[in-house]
């Protein structure tokens, strides 16, 4: 055997042991009564690698949009043999009988008041990541799920890869030196869909969609799954998509909220289609390692390809690139370390492990099986919504951690808070 084979074996099975799965006796079990809040595209991804864990039964449905409504009744009918019963508004939801838990997978402008109004009723929450869209949602959030001694669980589920838990390992062992900078970075070219202004399908309750969020004219680019690049409602790439990484980067190197944030970009090609950059460079600086993002939404993307989706750890001894399913090593010349390029995929899969963390956490009610917190999350949440406040103001953003505000900087401590639609009242 050759060496590269004998640490790709090794890493596999070191990863096969220290994964997360689920527990297949649960389909035998007492079921766990869940709602889901939101079932449009992810709302039914998270909903599908729960029922995959087994274990719980998803008994409740709410969408503001009948379609989504319908079909994913549908679907969770044919999965798990019965029928949930549906709700357009989630506080009728809520209501119902028996419920232990929600899923939130709306859109984040709603993020806050829903899964506030699920601590009112002391139900466990599996909410997706962003966790909020500002940062006084957010500590709101910390706050209501303190008092009710709720369990929470939000969707960073790469925390569960084999092959970012590998580079914890690795760096921690001093492999790759002490790590100076870390780059992380996701180019594609999007495709945000139709600007044409128009009505909303039928089926959508565009009012209710939008919630406390300022209510644009509707076009479907701004609607469901395209809602991401859209400033009201999604803040852009980096807030979408790039969370994933920051918050990686902070579990991996222990890290909390960056102390100081700047960020440059705009639109350079897809101006009056999106309305967040679709190029950005910003600069985390946490107290032990200055943390780089970077990315384009048009053009060739990275000049190798294999680098497009993923995170460089600088090291002086080696760099590392980790991606989902890959950990590359580029040593330092004239250093020991050995070279390695390896493929590790996660047993069982990312989003079924996350959430089988949750569901036996609540299970077992053991807070200890939850592997984001609702206070982790905030710290990976704030620190893109800062570098999005440095885009916006163009100065540099400084955390004050104790006081959770920005210091010496009113026009951008001033954006740490949305201003919600009349009729609706911001917990922050």
């Amino acid at each position: 055997m050759d060496r590269r084979t004998f640490i790709q074996k090794t890493v596999m099975g070191t990863a096969a042991l220290t994964g997360s799965f689920y527990v297949p006796s649960f389909a035998r079990e007492r079921k766990i009564k869940v709602g889901l809040i939101g079932a449009g595209w992810y709302g039914m991804v998270i909903s599908e690698a729960a029922l995959k864990v087994g274990g719980l039964e998803i008994i409740g449905v709410c969408d503001v949009d009948s379609e989504h409504l319908r079909n994913s009744a549908d679907k969770l009918e044919e999965l798990q043999g019965n029928r949930p019963k549906t709700f357009k508004y989630y506080t009728d939801l809520l209501d119902m009988d028996g419920l232990e838990a929600v899923f939130i997978a709306s859109p984040p402008q709603w993020h806050a008041l829903q899964f506030m109004a699920a601590c009112d009723k002391g139900l466990h929450i599996f909410c997706e990541k962003p966790l909020a869209y500002d940062p006084m949602e957010g500590l709101a959030m910390i706050r209501a799920a303190e008092n009710a001694g709720v369990l929470v669980q939000v969707g960073f589920q790469r925390r569960q890869s084999a092959a970012f838990r590998h580079a914890k390992r690795y760096i921690a062992e001093g492999n790759a030196g002490h790590i100076h900078q870390v780059v992380a970075q996701i180019h594609y070219r999007a495709n945000p869909g139709d600007n044409t202004i128009q009505d909303p399908p039928a089926s959508l309750d565009w009012d209710e969609w939008c919630g406390p969020a300022p209510k644009l004219p509707y076009r479907p680019s701004i609607a469901h799954f395209n809602w991401r690049l859209e400033k009201e409602y999604g803040n852009g790439h980096l807030v979408d998509w790039g969370i994933h990484h920051i918050d990686i980067v902070r579990q991996i190197m222990d890290l909390g909220i960056p102390a100081e944030v700047q960020a440059t970009g705009g639109l350079r090609y897809l101006k009056d289609r999106i309305t967040t950059p679709d190029t950005l460079n910003a600069v985390m600086n946490f107290e032990s390692v200055p943390l780089v993002w970077q990315h384009r939404m048009w053009g060739a993307g990275d000049p190798n390809p294999d680098f497009n989706n993923g995170i460089f750890f600088h090291g002086d001894k080696a760099s590392i690139f980790v991606s989902d399913t890959r950990f590359k090593v580029m040593p330092t010349p004239g250093s020991d370390t050995s070279d390695a390029d390896l493929t590790l995929h996660t047993e069982g899969g990312m989003q079924e492990n996350h959430m089988a963390d949750f569901l036996n956490a609540v299970k077992y009610e053991d807070p200890g099986k939850i592997t984001c917190t609702v206070q982790d999350s905030f710290a990976s949440t704030t620190a893109v919504q800062l570098a999005m406040i440095a885009y916006e103001t163009g100065t540099i953003v400084k955390w004050d951690d104790q006081q959770k505000t920005v210091r010496d900087n009113p026009e951008a401590a001033a954006l740490l808070k949305r201003e919600y639609r009349d009729g609706w009242v911001h917990p922050g």
